[in-house]
């Protein structure tokens, strides 16, 4: 297998924002941002009409938000292993097209459901988004090393998942703000806007004929099986699978952490949110110019033991933090609350160096015929692991651990990676495919 050595050159942020406007990227760019912010609309105005029109009680509220979330996860573990095989197994494009529009019906009955306020069809809605979901998920990323050259996909990789948290922010704050009415056009005219950019996407062919089977049960074990017998796939799964589970700890509990533990309104619930999620969107977008562009995991250990000082850092800050607020800025104010914010800024911008260079190793570490199985097998051990995540969370908050703990512990036990991402780190950083070759444009 012949090597490929990086040349040094444009992982700039101007050169990464120019793929912007390319055909190869722009298109897949706008239609996965689309999708992420519908699904986030839709589930936020969903839990919002749930918990304040349709629910008899506090406790029922509670009940029905917790199913709804096992309820968009759960198609992630029984369909990703199908969606990782259908996607290597016919062109990647047509794929997504397919997907965006399912998703144009799928919401149209959501926002008549939303406007009926009937609750079992939202929740058929909500698994049916799920879906959704998991069938785009290995699609979006398996599809970069198709239609971008070896140094870009750093920088591709690292705006697809700053973009992705970004629309979920925004998808989020849209579904709380917007009257029902409003949301649900707002769905369907992006649902076409998300048809209409899919259109342009450029044929992505698969390198091999491609077997799909006829059981999700056994479809998945057969993906997990492939990327585990890889031991980059699997130490990359594994290391992406503890981020997206820290991830879910943090989000999880930011409203009970600004009101139960910082007496803040809910706006600074918000802003935690917008921070954490900007930190995000900035570390992705740097980590291309960190690694120059080469496809390498050697920054996720150095990257995890940041997420773990800012985390403790965290822990502390919110220890000796006084007061809360009424609003944004008279909690911006408050003492010791610039600090909590920063840690949260600096946590989630190491999370985006650590998370995008194990994203284009998931990519490339196999060979070509497989990628989106690999991603696929990723998909569901993060479900896994977030579920995993949110349930331990949970379980030891309800039993008196106080809040900040749980985050400081969370993102500290980054530390026990450790061996695992210098083991990463020192495998081949080049990118193995299945004929020796990188495609170009298509």
């Amino acid at each position: 297998m012949p090597a490929y050595r990086y040349i040094p050159d444009p992982a700039s942020l101007a050169a990464m924002f120019a793929l912007l406007r390319s055909r190869r990227f722009g298109p897949l760019f706008a239609t996965q941002f689309l999708g992420a912010f519908n699904d986030n609309l839709f589930k936020t105005a969903m839990l919002f009409a749930v918990t304040f029109r349709l629910a008899r009680s506090d406790a029922s509220a509670a009940t029905l938000v917790s199913i709804a979330a096992g309820v968009f996860i759960l198609p992630f573990f029984l369909f990703s292993g199908w969606s990782g095989q259908l996607s290597d197994a016919v062109d990647k494009a047509r794929v997504m097209r397919g997907v965006k529009l399912a998703e144009l019906g799928i919401l149209g009955v959501g926002a008549v459901a939303l406007s009926l306020g009937a609750l079992p069809l939202l929740f058929v809605v909500l698994f049916a988004m799920g879906c959704h979901s998991a069938v785009f998920g290995p699609v979006k990323y398996a599809v970069l090393p198709q239609h971008l050259r070896e140094r870009e996909l750093l920088g591709g990789t690292g705006l697809v998942e700053g973009g992705t948290f970004v629309a979920i922010l925004l998808g989020q704050v849209a579904g709380g703000l917007l009257p029902t009415a409003v949301a649900g056009t707002l769905m369907l005219v992006l649902a076409l806007a998300g048809i209409a950019a899919a259109r342009l996407i450029p044929p992505a062919p698969p390198f091999a004929a491609g077997r799909i089977d006829r059981s999700p049960w056994t479809a998945s074990r057969a993906v997990l099986r492939g990327a585990f017998a890889n031991r980059r796939l699997a130490f990359a799964t594994l290391a992406i699978s503890w981020f997206w589970a820290v991830g879910t700890v943090y989000t999880a509990e930011f409203v009970p952490l600004v009101k139960g533990v910082l007496g803040a309104s809910p706006a600074v619930a918000t802003l935690f949110l917008a921070t954490f999620t900007v930190g995000i969107a900035a570390g992705s977008a740097a980590a291309a110019r960190l690694l120059g562009g080469q496809v390498s995991a050697r920054a996720a250990p150095f990257a995890a033991l940041a997420m773990a000082a800012a985390s403790v850092d965290l822990w502390w800050a919110l220890g000796n933090a006084r007061g809360g607020g009424a609003s944004v800025a008279a909690f911006v104010a408050g003492q010791g609350h610039l600090h909590i914010l920063a840690d949260l800024f600096v946590l989630a911008a190491a999370g985006g160096v650590f998370s995008v260079p194990l994203y284009a190793v998931l990519q490339t570490a196999g060979v070509q015929a497989s990628r989106a199985r690999a991603v696929a097998a990723n998909n569901i051990v993060n479900a896994g692991f977030q579920v995993g995540a949110a349930l331990i969370a949970g379980a030891v908050i309800a039993r008196g651990v106080p809040i900040a703990a749980v985050l400081g512990v969370a993102g500290a036990s980054g530390v026990l990676l450790w061996p695992l991402l210098r083991r990463l780190d020192a495998a081949s950083v080049t990118a193995e495919t299945g004929d020796g070759s990188w495609e170009t444009d298509p």
